[in-house]
């Protein structure tokens, strides 16, 4: 079972989910020969409740994941902590907004939730705990201690993260820190643009239809990282056609105010 596990499904935090926009991701993600991924989009999203709200109209849930024209969508969610990082919490549908609810309270910027209680949380419910990007310049997690990084159950080896600072460097840094601290390293995309798809993924031995099952393989190393040799290309031109796209959307929006003000 090839599954990206850091996906989104909005262009940005502050657009609205779009039935139409998703449905086109998920057909390049089949395109791209994926099978399942996991959808982690920002707990401060604008609307986060509405992207699940959506996909329950969207698709069939089997108490595991959407069945979505073939492809698998495992719940999530990517939520910032305190201390500055992203935290990648995935499960069941009802698990993963569980969760979100107990962090209502944390989702300003100003009140984001410290690293350990957010630990704390997780570890009370059934969920695959992933850090996010722990080398990226913006987002670090890399300054946490050691104790404090050993709550996790792996690391992301993040697509964009590859294209920024380089192939193996990035990586030689990720899967050091994760060696040292005796956790395995999984393949996210970090894709917002469907482009980006296909750049990296895990190759699991055997297909996984719950999270639990997911997370049992991770921990056993019952997988492979691939990294396609198109990755520059794909995040190159994601980047740029997210840029676009924006750029487009508050075209959109100043012209509809201006029509609105005449």
């Amino acid at each position: 079972m090839k599954i990206d596990l850091h996906t989104h499904a909005k262009l940005s935090k502050a657009s609205d989910f779009s039935a139409a926009y998703y449905e086109e991701m998920i057909g390049e993600a089949l395109a791209s020969g994926l099978d399942a991924l996991a959808l982690t989009e920002h707990f401060n999203t604008r609307n986060f409740y509405e992207v699940y709200d959506n996909l329950d109209r969207m698709f069939p849930y089997n108490g595991h994941y959407y069945e979505a024209n073939g492809l698998r969508i495992f719940p999530g969610m990517e939520v910032d902590i305190r201390e500055t990082g992203h935290i990648l919490l995935i499960g069941g549908r009802e698990t993963v907004l569980e969760a979100r609810r107990r962090l209502d309270r944390y989702a300003d910027k100003d009140s984001f939730i410290l690293f350990d209680e957010l630990m704390d949380l997780a570890d009370s419910l059934p969920l695959l705990k992933i850090g996010a990007h722990p080398f990226r310049e913006s987002t670090p997690l890399h300054h946490l201690s050691d104790a404090q990084l050993s709550r996790l159950d792996a690391f992301d080896l993040n697509a964009k993260d590859l294209y920024e600072y380089g192939r193996e460097a990035n990586r030689d840094r990720v899967e050091g820190l994760a060696a040292r601290l005796g956790k395995p390293v999984t393949a996210g995309s970090d894709t917002h643009q469907c482009l980006q798809y296909g750049s990296v993924y895990n190759e699991l031995d055997a297909d996984c239809d719950s999270v639990a099952e997911l997370k049992e393989a991770i921990l056993r190393g019952a997988y492979r990282i691939r990294i396609s040799d198109e990755l520059p290309i794909k995040v190159k031109a994601s980047v740029m056609l997210k840029k676009l796209l924006k750029k487009l959307a508050r075209f959109e929006a100043e012209t509809a105010a201006a029509a609105g003000a005449m």
